[in-house]
């Protein structure tokens, strides 16, 4: 295990520091009602006008769809990615039918509706014991196509999930940032009042 360093400035629950972003997976199989009960709880996430934009679709390592999935990644996240129990496409509705209308309008909040949905899904994996790992490189059009993503929807981040694996098993560049990373102080990113950041 990787040791960690993390230490939070004012008191949260312990997992919000024990989770982070391996690459060393080991190759295990996910069952799939694992892989659905984390999206149980992303499902819970809270949305503008309770209108859910998010959607998630996913491949296991021993379904049909893993290659297709795989080839989705650039070279360099196919290389560790490989090794991960499923990967996962997350997509957002851009448009919603707001209470009391009966035609649909731009959804200005649907990324980041769809981020407190991601991140309900992370946290219920690390819950879990499983990590997950984020990734924004990987061929948005290729995906659009290939998975059949119609318009209406915006294309935000594929995830690989997986259990942790050996840091050994990735090349040598990476394995030493095999570690929870650190974050930004909090007064870098809260002000009371007026921006001061």
């Amino acid at each position: 295990m990787s040791k960690n360093s993390r230490v939070a400035t004012h008191a949260v629950d312990p997992q919000f520091l024990e989770r982070w972003s391996p690459r060393a997976f080991n190759g295990e199989s996910i069952p799939e009602t694992t892989l659905l009960g984390f999206i149980e709880a992303a499902r819970w996430a809270p949305s503008a006008y309770n209108s859910q934009p998010w959607r998630f679709l996913y491949a296991r390592r021993d379904g049909a769809d893993w290659q297709r999935y795989l080839n989705l990644l650039i070279e360099f996240n196919r290389g560790w990615a490989q090794h991960a129990s499923a990967l996962l496409v997350i997509v957002s509705k851009t448009t919603f039918v707001p209470p009391g209308k009966s035609e649909a309008q731009p959804a200005p909040s649907h990324g980041f509706d769809t981020g407190a949905a991601w991140g309900f899904f992370a946290l219920q994996a690390h819950l879990a014991g499983w990590h997950t790992h984020a990734m924004t490189g990987f061929d948005k059009e290729l995906a659009r196509t290939e998975l059949k993503i119609p318009d209406g929807y915006e294309i935000h981040a594929m995830v690989a999930v997986g259990k942790r694996g050996d840091a050994a098993s990735l090349p040598e560049p990476l394995q030493a940032r095999e570690t929870p990373s650190p974050r930004l102080a909090l007064g870098a990113i809260a002000a009371e009042g007026d921006f001061s950041l």
